[in-house]
């Protein structure tokens, strides 16, 4: 009789850190919403309930802190305000649902599990994903929820810089993949976007197969330069990769994260985990906020380079 898998989760609260911008004290932060993060969606896997939940449970909490960009610590477009991109997979059933430009949801990866579960959709955007959330009882909030300082001043710069023809980057989003008991996987990413960000852009995240994409053999959330993992469909490319190439999951993601989407120009990370509990953490960036928990072990966190998972 072959042994049930043990349960593993794998978070993320986006690619770009820059050691320079981050004192002990949010690192501290960041760290600690993590490792909650990790503790809700252990506490679901270890109840034996569904990957789906426990990816749900993760990055409900990452959407609820300040120091992330999705949900309350989301980005400014470049008219001030905030626009919210979501998507959850199940690997099992390849059921997938997604949300665009929403702006008074609160927890926007809920939303784009009601349009997986309660729709006959995958991706609803703007006005209709707003109607939709008032129509299933989705919490909502006013905009002015969404206002951080940090937020604001990062906006503030990258207007500042952008007149004068820099390029700003600031990556950001946050994630979660889970293996269940059952050996199921699932995939989430919710992100407030690109700083500055203009004309309804969408990124990567609500895609599914670019930033988020989960089946049978593999589950990925990424986190970086939009445009790149839409071009390359990189969370489909490396499940592919790992399903019908047999790849293992580090070189798999290594492949596309660490060299197809820099080939092109961008940049980024990406969490990456396999039906058989192994995974994988890639990042070309100076740090990338992320952590795991197997079985019942204390969850990790980590941010540096370095900082490796064993």
């Amino acid at each position: 009789m072959t042994a049930a898998p043990v349960p593993v989760l794998l978070v993320h609260g986006g690619a770009g850190v820059i050691r320079h911008g981050t004192d002990a004290a949010r690192e501290r932060e960041v760290r600690a919403a993590l490792a909650a993060a990790l503790r809700a969606g252990q506490a679901r896997l270890l109840a034996g309930d569904p990957a789906l939940d426990a990816v749900t449970a993760a990055v409900t909490v990452l959407e609820d802190s300040p120091y992330f960009n999705a949900g309350r610590g989301a980005v400014f477009t470049h008219d001030g305000v905030n626009e919210l991109d979501a998507a959850i997979m199940d690997g099992a059933t390849l059921r997938a649902g997604a949300v665009a430009g929403v702006r008074q949801v609160r927890n926007p990866l809920q939303l784009a599990r009601a349009v997986m579960e309660r729709s006959p959709h995958v991706l609803l955007a703007g006005a209709g994903a707003e109607a939709f959330a008032r129509a299933q009882g989705i919490e909502r909030v006013t905009p002015d929820y969404f206002h951080t300082e940090d937020r604001w001043r990062e906006l503030q710069d990258a207007l500042r810089q952008g007149a004068h023809g820099a390029r700003v980057d600031h990556f950001g989003t946050v994630g979660a993949v889970a293996l269940d008991a059952a050996g199921q996987l699932a995939a989430a990413t919710s992100t407030g976007g690109m700083t500055g960000k203009r004309w309804g852009r969408i990124g990567d995240s609500p895609l599914i197969g670019a930033g988020t994409y989960a089946n049978a053999a593999c589950a990925m959330s990424g986190t970086g330069w939009g445009e790149f993992y839409i071009r390359t469909a990189a969370a489909h490319a490396v499940c592919m990769r790992v399903a019908l190439l047999q790849q293992p999951v580090p070189a798999a993601a290594d492949a596309v994260i660490n060299h197809e989407i820099p080939a092109l120009g961008g940049s980024g990370g990406a969490i990456v985990l396999g039906a058989d509990g192994s995974f994988a953490l890639p990042f070309n960036t100076d740090g990338m906020y992320r952590g795991c928990a197997t079985g019942g072990a204390a969850p990790r966190v980590a941010i540096w380079p370095g900082e490796d998972f064993a």
